[in-house]
């Protein structure tokens, strides 16, 4: 590796107005100044659109921010989209600067090998979200936590490498300076280097720490420790695998090396499997169709080359099932160390199993080397005193959590956030699943619940499996926590998320104005599984008991989660219940929360509730996408605009001028307790 860092074209600023980023990409060079406040919270939703994410090569450099909200006034809090396709890559930019929490959001490695394809080398921001600062540092891009790097790489300084390897822990300098995760895979490979491995002497672990010195088989490990940590279960699916196989043959060539263990390993087919039903009205190009398509060849032929297991399409539409639903109805265990190529991995954190999203470099070595890395971090204990309140559900509190002062600035970035209480003991797999999967959205590497009696109804009632809870799967008393998170549960109420972020979190109570919804969309991985639909069912029999349907004017779309909760709520009699309340159900798979399925808006007027755990800007259409409970977005749906359960039942529907496209979403108080 070069001794220094010397610009060899642009700084390209991402700056929050949108006046800013056109004079640069319309050749102008801005100083730090002059580029006025920059983006923080920019999401990989936003540096690669869904859409954009079709392409997986060299290619994907055109679109790179191509999603990036900027405010165009003070009195366009909407904002505009100011950069083009192809812009940044003829800009000639080779450093792109940005403010906190840059690449919040999906684990897709698509956004920073866009930024490589479009030729930037060096990102810099205030702070990094985990999947997307180790997806850098995979793929050789250089970064710092200090802006003024920026200003002196503008200044023409020649800056030594190794201020850009100061927010490196001792294994991710060895693998930059190894030009990558490959590069320094080879040396393993070669025997050139080990793995470093902890040796530190016994002591209080909490359970995320025993069960990672469980797996490496070592008395200890403690937050710092960067290690391959072994994984009893490796997934993909088809949004990722063709980049992954892609790294692969790049990397290696025609010589690549024996896949460890590949009954060990799996694909889903389960994020595109909509796309078709919303391509049928023009809205989706047949380009961007046939390029779906491809994904998912390439991964086909990828299992039937290696022998491997494949979730993929069934007859009639849609999936077997969400990837982490599945791994979680079918294959996780307690104990487990799972990786998977979605940043939604987490839901297996339910029944107490290690699970984290990895991005394409990270998961064809996995592939290879049956590791994973890993740098071991601090946890977050959540502490849940009291019950729930009848009506109020783990999304709520999952919204609740997001809008906490300690996890909205990122602070808990990279955290094991460990969930534990009384209000925990009282929760089902289910809705535990719901909380461990929207660590995702804190930007935590994972979310566990220790695994207790709840977690041995459930493997033996839903798999069969009667399973023995081993005397060291615990927190140890004495163990030592980064932050600790207390909340009486019993004062939480029902919460949304307003339009833009999952982190805008208020109750439904403070609410100051009707918010009349388009579409109710119950679907997505925290919104399909069997007591999602429970909730829906509870509420639309409750509804048609009044004599109430779906709204006019208002489509709702209920989706399973998978084959398994389809076949559940069949023989629950929940369907018949869904259809005469004027649902569309709709097969399992990703669909609308990846902007590619019946659910997604067509127009920035549209407004949406839905029960998926992600509505940053333009991620499921153009629209206005509130967040909210399964049960809220059913009683929203019964009732035309935002409404919780216990409110419609209390106060009735109310009725209300419905205005055009365009409408104002109505204010929110966002008044709330710290964290």
């Amino acid at each position: 590796m070069q001794a220094t860092v010397q610009l060899n074209g642009r700084v390209l600023w991402l700056s929050d107005r949108a006046d800013a980023m056109t004079r640069q990409l319309a050749g102008e060079s801005l100083t730090r100044a002059e580029a006025g406040p920059l983006r923080d919270q920019i999401s990989t939703d936003e540096m690669t659109p869904a859409w954009a994410c079709l392409a997986f090569d060299e290619t994907l450099g055109d679109y790179v921010y191509v999603g990036l909200r900027c405010s165009e006034d003070a009195m366009d809090p909407a904002g505009v989209f100011p950069v083009r396709p192809k812009a940044v890559r003829e800009g000639g930019f080779a450093v792109s600067v940005a403010g906190l929490r840059r690449g919040k959001g999906s684990s897709r490695e698509a956004s920073p090998f866009a930024e490589w394809c479009a030729g930037i080398r060096v990102v810099i921001a205030e702070s990094f979200e985990r999947i997307y600062a180790q997806n850098c540092q995979n793929l050789g891009l250089l970064m710092s936590t200090d802006l003024a790097l920026a200003e002196r790489l503008q200044a023409g300084e020649a800056v030594p490498i190794e201020a850009f390897l100061e927010d490196c822990d001792p294994l991710g300098e060895a693998i930059v300076r190894s030009g990558g995760l490959f590069g320094y895979t080879r040396r393993r490979l070669a025997g050139d280097t080990v793995a470093p491995r902890p040796a530190h002497a016994p002591g209080a672990m909490t359970y995320g720490e025993k069960l990672i010195a469980k797996a490496l088989g070592v008395a200890r490990v403690r937050a710092g420790d960067a290690v391959f940590v072994p994984a009893d279960w490796r997934f993909s699916h088809e949004y990722v695998t063709p980049m992954a196989v892609s790294f692969l043959r790049h990397a290696f060539g025609d010589a690549v090396p024996a896949l460890h263990d590949p009954a060990s390993m799996m694909c889903f087919e389960d994020h595109l499997t909509h796309l078709d039903a919303v391509s049928a009205d023009g809205s989706r190009p047949p380009p961007l169709v046939d390029a779906a398509r491809r994904l998912g060849a390439v991964q086909r032929e990828f299992c039937v080359q290696h022998d491997l297991r494949l979730h993929g399409r069934v007859a009639g539409g849609g999936s077997e099932g969400i990837c982490h639903a599945l791994m979680l109805e079918r294959y996780a265990l307690p104990g487990q160390v799972i990786v998977g190529t979605d940043s939604h991995t987490p839901h297996c954190g339910a029944v107490g199993a290690f699970a984290f999203g990895v991005g394409a470099t990270e998961m064809a070595n996995a592939w290879l080397t049956g590791d994973a890395r890993l740098a071991v971090p601090g946890t977050c204990l959540v502490h849940l005193r009291s019950r729930l309140p009848e009506g109020v559900g783990a999304k709520d509190l999952a919204l609740h959590l997001l809008h906490l002062p300690y996890i909205r600035d990122g602070r808990a970035i990279g955290q094991i956030i460990e969930f534990a209480g009384e209000a925990v003991a009282h929760l089902s797999t289910d809705e535990r699943a719901t909380l461990t999967n929207m660590v995702a959205e804190i930007g935590g590497l994972t979310g566990l619940v220790v695994p207790d009696a709840e977690t041995v109804r459930y493997l033996r009632e839903r798999r069969g499996i009667d399973f023995t809870l081993a005397p060291w799967m615990t927190s140890d008393t004495q163990a030592s926590y980064a932050h600790v998170i207390e909340i009486d549960c019993a004062r939480l109420g029902a919460m949304v998320a307003s339009p833009g972020d999952p982190g805008n979190g208020v109750a439904l109570t403070d609410l100051t104005a009707v918010v009349p919804v388009d579409i109710a969309y119950g679907g997505s991985c925290t919104g399909s599984k069997r007591d999602d639909l429970r909730a829906c069912h509870d509420v639309l029999a409750w509804g048609l008991s009044q004599g109430h349907r779906v709204a006019d004017g208002v489509r709702f779309y209920l989706q399973y989660g998978s084959e398994d909760v389809r076949t559940w709520c069949e023989a629950q009699g929940y369907t018949e219940v869904f259809k005469a309340a004027g649902v569309t159900m709709l097969s399992p798979g990703c669909g609308a929360c990846v902007n590619a399925g019946p659910g997604v808006s067509r127009a920035p007027g549209e407004v949406v509730i839905s029960a998926q755990n992600r509505n940053f800007p333009g991620r499921s259409g153009p629209g206005q996408m509130w967040l909210g409970s399964p049960a809220t977005v059913a009683a929203s749906a019964l009732a035309g605009y935002i409404v919780g359960f216990d409110q419609l039942r209390r106060d009735g529907f109310v009725s209300h001028a419905v205005s055009t496209p365009g409408r104002p979403c109505g204010e929110v108080s966002q008044a709330g307790s710290g964290g």
